[in-house]
């Protein structure tokens, strides 16, 4: 690799370009954009060896609108890594997908266009929707035009691909190093065939399969909700107190609920089998208030002894404990939610009592929010309410995209083993995770206790539009009755299809919907379902030619899998299950958990809170560089404030860069108006530097490189470039201060010239630092960086390409050196400049003698580098060194303090 071949160097050659007369950040992205992609210069070389291979499985970004400063964040965090690996001579596959199908991009969709899908309706080619954007107002349901599933699915086609093009123009103004011929949609024919074929591939093993069940409603947007899309949220409610009463005597048991409505779905009244107050009443059977239904008092220990009355009703079903009791004591079903949240319009069997009736039929279509003050009012008038209702407030779960509480509904859906239900695949699971790196490590138990609280397999189907369909028809009997336990599949040599336009092979379309022939699965499979399959789609897993087949060689299992914190349990843990049961791998080898951007009140940025900030004003305004050296200061795993004051620093270090390689490669290059008009060769030999100041530079060099090297091996880019800038501006501040009169070749302040080899000392000082500068800060700073180097390596490619620095050529340069040397010289030359400072006379005032006090063990230090010191610090006399008392509790060791000093006339300001 290129990285070993520079570990061998004892000297790097420079073709030095002519110097611009003026330096700045602003032009740089424009620049040296156009000329990355018109060279090609992140493109995937195709490398066939898995081992010259690092592959990157970057998250595709959700296209629903707009991307925010949160994003730019994690996205810098795996660039850094990206770019590092390249220029340690891997070939680097770093793909960028969109992901661009599911609720997200229906809903902007919806409120873009104006339009909502309406199943009954045909495919109209000339339909033009009612908008075109709406400036941000949202478009009631009902003031929105219905279309039919195609005409929606185009306009989501349309609008994905203009936002995709603002997305992509972001990025790449960020210096996303990101190889954008390798780019995907999740809702692509390629990702579409790979979702599809490794679901028929889980439905042949079993993994795969349906079943009528109850599970999370979302009743907004129409569709089930998975575990792992839950969010729960405080809501305000009442506490009811209501009597049922023994059938035996009719003396009453008072329950507490928030969902009186639910009343009509009891089944059964449950209390933990401990609690003496209603053991007694176990076994025996209660009427329910209102409806006069009997429901047994049974036991159960996810029963509450000490919460509300200690005693629950069972409902069908008000959420997952009701379930969890269902399932367990086997009780009968009585739902009453319908899909659109509100009550039945029928009423049910098991209401008999003329009361009973009258009463549903009252409630019978109503909201739950309806139905519950009326059946409230009627507990009052019966008697059965006891005291009026009480506010609380209660955790509730919501679809992390809803805005209404979630229903339990039954219906038939779509599941995909998850270790949920079976724990032998729980505990493959778990130790999946422990195979896996994360950084920062801490991460992983938030995977473990995930895997662990699992208590249901995936729910993979959404009633929903835009999304990769479940390649699947059913046959439809004589009589008219669709045939659900033998789904007909179609072979994977045909994928991808869409079962609602294609037909089942020995069908034709005439038979579609008709008593003998077939009918479509209408479901879509979740947008996890596809994208935790990115892996496999973007290193070709299974897809048929010799390329394809090689890529997938190169690059499965992939290295890296970048992505935010809050979707461990979903993107995360997905994808290990799909390839844990597709590929029996991990996908990954590490990943990399980014925390969140917290706005200035520290809290999460977040477009729903309407506290983001488009990344695209501090790029404007600051410079892609800048904005990248803010995220990039923050380490994985840890949430970062959106700090402009980080931005500023950042700025402020490319400019440094910019103006600090300039000076260095101007001199002895300018003519007599100090421009550098022409061209040069140089080489910058380890042999020449034989200065101690010199050498101290080169000796703290080579720790930096091998400390930034480590940090950024271990994916802690956050200290690598802590480190690297720290000595960064100490180079900057006291070294070129120290040296740079050295490096002209003037005389100092007695008159005295420097030797040859001291100036070719500090020459060679200067060049290979700033070239390794360039090159470490490369991954965070890709536009100055790459704007000095250019100055540097005229015709030899992009800083990008070139090798990482390795020690070696420093540390032969430096020897034997002290690296504290450097540190001593600077404090010593802060200690003469701060004379000046205090006497209020200029900088250029010459010292005639001074006493400067320090540790003694520093002494040497500073007596070696004394000739840089005394000319950088304008000393004309003598010196005098002497250890300071450092006995006291309050002395510091690493301070140098003026004991005396004589200065002599500042010289006369010219004319």
């Amino acid at each position: 690799m290129a990285n070993e071949e520079q570990a061998n160097n004892t000297s790097v050659s420079a073709h030095l370009t002519a110097l611009p007369d003026k330096v700045g950040v602003e032009g740089l992205e424009e620049k040296w954009g156009a000329q990355w992609e018109e060279e090609q210069t992140y493109a995937f070389q195709g490398s066939r060896d898995r081992k010259a291979v690092y592959s990157i499985d970057t998250p595709p970004p959700t296209v629903s609108g707009s991307l925010h400063v949160g994003h730019v964040f994690s996205y810098t965090h795996t660039d850094v890594i990206a770019r590092f690996k390249r220029m340690n001579g891997f070939d680097v596959f770093y793909p960028m997908g969109w992901d661009d199908n599911g609720l997200p991009t229906e809903r902007r969709v919806q409120n873009y266009f104006g339009v909502r899908v309406d199943t009954s309706l045909k495919y109209d080619p000339d339909f033009k929707p009612p908008f075109a954007g709406t400036d941000g107002k949202k478009i009631q349901a009902k003031d929105q035009v219905p279309v039919s599933r195609q005409n929606f699915i185009e306009l989501c086609e349309r609008l994905t691909g203009e936002d995709e093009k603002f997305f992509e123009k972001l990025w790449r103004t960020l210096g996303l190093s990101v190889d954008w011929k390798q780019t995907y949609h999740t809702i692509g024919e390629h990702p579409r065939r790979v979702a599809q074929k490794a679901f028929l591939r889980n439905l042949a093993r079993g993994q795969a399969y349906q079943k009528q069940a109850p599970g999370l409603w979302d009743v907004t947007f129409q569709t089930a909700v998975a575990q792992a899309e839950l969010e729960s949220r405080e809501y305000d409610g009442f506490y009811h107190k209501v009597a049922f009463h023994l059938v035996k005597d009719g003396s009453p048991i008072y329950i507490e609920t928030t969902r009186p409505e639910l009343l009509p779905a009891c089944v059964a009244l449950i209390a933990h089998p401990d609690d003496e107050r209603y053991q007694k009443f176990f076994g025996k059977e209660v009427y329910s208030p209102l409806f006069g239904v009997k429901v047994p008092v049974v036991a159960h220990t996810a029963a509450e002894m000490d919460k509300g009355a200690g005693i629950a009703m069972c409902c069908t079903f008000g959420d997952m404990t009701d379930v969890q009791w269902w399932r367990d004591l086997q009780l009968p079903t009585r739902s009453i939610i319908q899909r659109n949240g509100r009550i039945a319009m029928s009423t049910p069997e098991w209401i008999s009592s003329d009361e009973g009736v009258r009463l549903f039929e009252e409630i019978a279509g109503k909201t739950t929010f309806s139905a519950r003050k009326i059946i409230v009012d009627a507990l009052r008038e019966s008697g059965d309410l006891d005291g009026e209702p009480t506010p609380t407030k209660r955790m509730t779960n919501f679809y992390e995209k809803g805005d209404k509480p979630l229903e339990i509904v039954t219906s038939r859906q779509w599941y995909l083993s998850n270790g949920g239900t079976n724990r032998a695949l729980n505990a493959e699971l778990i130790a999946r995770g422990k195979e896996l790196d994360f950084h920062p490590d801490f991460m992983r138990v938030r995977y473990e206790n995930w895997v662990n609280g699992l208590n249901g397999d995936w729910l993979i189907s959404r009633q929903r539009f835009f999304g990769v369909p479940f390649p699947l028809w059913y046959p439809v009997s004589a009589n008219g009755e669709v045939d659900y336990e033998h789904p007909l599949t179609p072979a994977e040599d045909v994928l991808p299809v869409d079962p609602m336009i294609d037909v089942p092979a020995g069908y034709t379309e005439d038979q579609r919907d008709v008593p003998g022939g077939f009918t479509a699965e209408k479901d879509i499979m979740d947008t996890w379902a596809t994208s935790s399959l990115t892996p496999q789609i973007v290193t070709k897993w299974a897809e048929p030619g010799e390329e394809n087949e090689a890529l997938f060689k190169a690059t499965f299992p992939m290295d890296l899998r970048p992505q935010g914190q809050d979707i461990i349990r979903t993107w995360l843990f997905s994808s290990i299950v799909r390839a844990h049961l597709e590929n029996g791998v991990l996908p990954w080898a590490h990943t990399g958990l980014s925390g969140w951007i917290l706005d200035p009140d520290h809290k999460k940025m977040s477009k729903s809170k309407g506290n983001v900030v488009v990344p695209s004003e501090p790029i404007e305004k600051f410079g892609a560089d800048a904005v990248r050296y803010w995220a990039a200061s923050a380490r994985l795993g840890t949430d970062a404030a959106y700090e402009i004051g980080e931005m500023k620093i950042g700025r402020r270090l490319a400019i440094k860069l910019l103006n600090a390689t300039k000076f260095a490669l101007a001199i002895g290059r300018e003519d007599e108006n100090h421009h550098v008009s022409s061209a040069a060769t140089a080489t910058w030999n380890a042999a020449d530097v034989t200065n101690a100041l010199d050498r101290s530079v080169m000796a703290r060099l080579a720790e930096v490189v091998d400390i930034a090297t480590k940090a950024l091996n271990e994916y802690d880019h956050a200290r690598a470039l802590e480190t690297i800038e720290s000595f960064f501006w100490q180079f900057c501040d006291d070294y070129i201060e120290l040296a740079k009169n050295r490096a002209y070749g003037t005389a100092d302040a007695t008159g005295n010239l420097p030797s040859e080899a001291d100036v070719l000392s500090a020459r060679t000082t200067l060049g290979l630092g700033l070239d390794a500068f360039a090159r470490l800060l490369a991954p965070y700073l890709p536009y100055a960086t790459e704007e000095v180097y250019s100055w540097m390596h005229e015709g030899e490619g992009s800083v990008h390409r070139a090798a990482w620095p390795t020690a070696g050529l420093y540390r032969e340069a430096a020897g034997d050196a002290d690296a504290s040397v450097l540190v001593w010289a600077g404090r010593a030359l802060a200690a003469l400049r701060k004379i000046k400072s205090e006497a209020k006379v200029s900088m250029k005032t010459p010292i005639l003698a001074a006493t400067l006090a320090l540790d003694a063990s520093a002494i040497p230090a500073v007596e070696v580098a004394a000739a840089d010191i005394y000319e950088a610090g304008k000393v004309t006399g003598r010196i005098e060194l002497v250890a300071a008392d450092n006995s006291a509790e309050d002395a510091n060791a690493d301070e140098i303090t003026a004991v005396s000093s004589e200065l002599g006339e500042a010289p006369a300001k010219k004319k």
